[in-house]
C-alpha cells in the first residue's frame, strides 16, 4: 500500500473505513453513505481513491436514483 500523508494535519497513518459525506449538487444537498475511504488515525480526515471520487461523482450526477429521502436538520454559525 502507498504511503500515507495527511494533507490536513500531516498524520503518516491511517484505516481503511466507510464514511459518510454530504455533498453540495447543484444547489441542493445529497447524502452519499458507506463511501470507501483512507481515514486518518490522528485527524479522521477521509481520503478517498480516484476511482471511489468518480462513482461518487457519477452518482450524484444521475447514474443512480437515490436509495431513500430523509429530512436534514441545518445549523448556522453566524
Amino acid at each position: 500500500m502507498a504511503k500515507f500523508r495527511c494533507h490536513v494535519c500531516g498524520g503518516e497513518t491511517a484505516s481503511d473505513d466507510f464514511v459518510n459525506e454530504v455533498l453540495d449538487v447543484d444547489g441542493r444537498r445529497v447524502l452519499v453513505e458507506h463511501i470507501p475511504a483512507r481515514v486518518c488515525t490522528r485527524c479522521r480526515e477521509p481520503v478517498f481513491s480516484r476511482e471511489t471520487t468518480e462513482r461518487v461523482r457519477q452518482l450524484v450526477h444521475g447514474a443512480s436514483r437515490p436509495t431513500k429521502t430523509i429530512p436534514l436538520d441545518v445549523f448556522e454559525l453566524a
